[in-house]
């Protein structure tokens, strides 16, 4: 199965532009098995997203790209969102304590919501969205060093606010999933990879383009 794990939708991310009609249209254009909605620090979209899952028969699974002090993380399986913001370490672990599942988002991208390399000394993240849709080559080939260098799953991902970048990157699931806890256990176990959308459709992706240089996942 290949889902988009990180989409923001326009009615609960102010930044996008993007309807969840729009965004399941696209995703079944590609050949999208589903798609993650994961507004910016809310997942006010969640009672909606289910209806309207049920309605169109596609998968929408619901989580949140979560602001800490270090920077962000997408979450999925934690129903109350902080209101306040909290640092990384106590985001994750109120994760864990819920059993949901945390992921490094882009974090190389030049901005302040980016963790850099806080992510060396935390514990409770699963997976480093090291292909970012969004995100300049460079910054995540440096993404991809870090997932190297600390052992971590890379997963792949488009963060689309707009519907032209839905579903670039995405993640391969070697397992099916039929809900929320079943993407959670598969990110903890591994059964993913990051694909890519080309001209033949969706095909894994290990390499980091980046001017003058490629760099490879098979070679950290």
């Amino acid at each position: 199965m290949i889902i988009d794990l990180h989409v923001h939708e326009k009615r609960h991310s102010g930044d996008s532009v993007l309807s969840l009609e729009d965004a399941v249209w696209q995703a079944r254009k590609l050949g999208l098995d589903g798609i993650c909605i994961t507004d910016h620090d809310n997942n006010n979209i969640k009672d909606f997203a289910k209806k309207y899952s049920e309605k169109v028969d596609f998968p929408i699974f619901v989580g949140a790209e979560i602001f800490t002090a270090e920077g962000d993380f997408v979450v999925f399986g934690l129903d109350d969102i902080p209101e306040e913001t909290l640092s990384a370490q106590k985001l994750l672990n109120l994760v864990e304590e819920a059993d949901g599942v945390a992921i490094a988002a882009h974090p190389y991208r030049n901005n302040f919501r980016s963790l850099r390399d806080h992510s060396y000394d935390l514990e409770g993240f699963w997976a480093v969205e090291a292909f970012n849709g969004t995100t300049e080559p460079k910054k995540n080939e440096q993404a991809l060093f870090m997932a190297g260098d600390i052992n971590m799953p890379i997963i792949g991902a488009s963060d689309a606010h707009q519907i032209k970048d839905l579903g670039k990157m995405a993640t391969c699931f070697t397992s099916s999933i039929h809900c929320e806890k079943d993407l959670i256990e598969a990110i903890k176990s591994r059964q993913v990879y990051p694909v890519q959308w080309t001209a033949k459709g969706y095909q894994p992706v290990t390499t980091v383009k980046v001017p003058q240089r490629a760099v490879s996942a098979n070679n950290l």
